[in-house]
């Protein structure tokens, strides 16, 4: 199929790194974004409909024409937008409702993975204010406490105070009816994203992110202050046993499912001294920022392998990825990840790099076009920078160099990404 018209749903870096990656696809003619941001509207066309927006998103597919919807955040596929859209045969890359679950109830997912054999944390519900200190004891610290609730990355907390953990626990009993707690787990985390339908699964190059604010891993957890593919944590020992272990179970189970998963599932894992592999968290669509540096390195094309998982035909189609490395590096507002001031002018962010097989390039998120025309930061992760290489030194450089340029009063970036993975 050639010339299609496909709508990406959502509005930050993963949803531009998805659009620059569909529109230089040959199976793809147009490529439209709701809501987008200033970075999609220089690939793709924008329209004003939230991602919240259900029955908006469903009828500009119709109205559109589109042959494919891709869906960037959980939020609307937990709310079923892709029952929706399949109800109205419009393709969807993203599950159901129900596959959602795998990140919408954490409990959910932890139950799944127990009945199966999938390696993971402990775990144990707590309902009862007066159960919280019986749930510390059965726990050594340093004690995770999770909602069971989409809560924007917010709705975790890791600590070796208990007085901290009693009150997150309060909190989240209060606030959802109960919580859980969660063997911590230790050593280091890499995640793999796996493209999945009925028919089978692909695992994309494994990535790692960098959850602290600050350089060193320090500071409060954020969305992603960066990240970094192929990630050397994931050595082929580590990937055949995330294969054998975890990614053949789970597909074997979602694609007996009533309705099969068609979309990305994404395995946040944690890998042991020894090398073996626990699962942390599972999402249900592709990371951000991992999707700045993973999308760039499919060879094969982009609009038919997302449409083929759509349809169901995944096996039927070949995905190879290049040889090459890629980083991203975020660049944050002042305050992130606490509070932000908006509308500050960004300056030099359509600075490239091309120098054969090294590439560099901006990757938009919480930025928009001000009233003057010039871009303003809307937002606490206003962009990335990325680059792509033969090597990962290479990459980081081609990323450092951008971001380097860049202008925004108050902003911060680490200057350490993919530090684990460098000789030191």
């Amino acid at each position: 199929m050639t010339g299609m018209e496909v709508l990406v749903v959502g509005g930050g870096g993963r949803e531009h790194a998805l659009a620059l990656g569909l529109s230089q696809s040959n199976s793809v003619s147009t490529v439209h974004c709701a809501p987008g941001n200033a970075g999609t509207s220089m690939v793709a066309t924008n329209h004003g409909v939230s991602v919240t927006d259900i029955d908006g998103i469903v009828d500009l597919a119709n109205e559109l024409g589109v042959s494919l919807v891709v869906v960037g955040p959980e939020a609307p596929l937990v709310a079923g937008l892709s029952d929706r859209l399949r109800q109205e045969s419009i393709p969807s890359f993203g599950p159901h409702s129900e596959g959602a679950l795998l990140e919408g109830s954490k409990i959910h997912a932890k139950t799944i993975m127990e009945s199966l054999g999938v390696p993971t944390g402990r775990f144990e519900k707590i309902d009862e204010i007066g159960s919280i200190d019986g749930g510390l004891d059965s726990f050594d610290p340093p004690w995770v406490v999770k909602r069971d609730v989409l809560a924007g990355g917010k709705g975790v907390t890791v600590t070796s105070s208990r007085q901290e953990a009693h009150e997150a626990l309060k909190i989240g009993i209060e606030s959802d009816g109960f919580v859980l707690m969660e063997e911590h787990l230790s050593g280091e985390e890499a995640s793999v994203l796996v493209i999945m339908d009925e028919s089978g699964y692909v695992m994309l190059p494994a990535s790692q992110d960098h959850k602290r604010v600050g350089n060193n891993d320090t500071g409060p957890n954020t969305g992603g202050m960066g990240a970094y593919a192929p990630a050397p944590a994931a050595t082929p020992s580590v990937l055949a046993r995330t294969k054998e272990e975890i990614v053949e179970p789970m597909h074997h189970y979602l694609r007996n499912s009533e309705t099969p998963y068609r979309g990305c599932l994404y395995v946040g894992l944690m890998i042991d001294e020894e090398g073996a592999p626990s699962v942390v968290e599972f999402n249900v669509r592709l990371g951000d920022p991992e999707a700045q540096v993973t999308i760039p390195l499919f060879q094969s094309d982009l609009g038919l392998v997302l449409l083929a998982t759509a349809e169901g035909n995944l096996a039927e189609t070949e995905v190879e990825f290049k040889q090459l490395h890629a980083a991203t590096v975020v660049l944050a507002s002042e305050g992130y990840p606490g509070n932000v001031d908006s509308g500050r002018v960004i300056e030099g962010w359509e600075a490239e790099i091309d120098e054969g097989q090294v590439l560099g390039f901006v990757h938009l998120a919480g930025a928009m076009r001000g009233e003057s025309g010039k871009l303003i930061s809307k937002g606490g992760r206003v962009l990335s920078a990325t680059g792509i290489a033969p090597s990962l030194s290479e990459a980081l450089g081609a990323s450092y160099q951008i971001i380097e340029g860049i202008t925004l009063e108050g902003s911060h970036y680490r200057e350490d990404i993919g530090f684990r993975a460098l000789p030191r």
